[in-house]
């Protein structure tokens, strides 16, 4: 019998900040706010769940 493990559901986004253009990676179920580091943003927020995203998403990374 093979060790199968489960994929997780969760991962990281690479997103835009629409304010500066600013170009970083967030986690897909982020628990606290996310800030833009170059002008401090709010680029996501919690929801218990995924994060919802306030930028421009530029890919799923795996």
């Amino acid at each position: 019998m093979a060790n199968v493990r489960p994929e997780p559901n969760s991962k990281f986004i690479k997103i835009r900040c629409p304010k500066c253009k600013n170009e970083q990676i967030v986690f897909g179920k982020a628990s606290i706010k996310v800030n833009c580091l170059v002008c401090g943003k709010v680029l996501a927020s919690p929801t218990g769940g995924k994060a919802q995203i306030k930028a421009r998403i530029l890919e799923v990374l795996e």
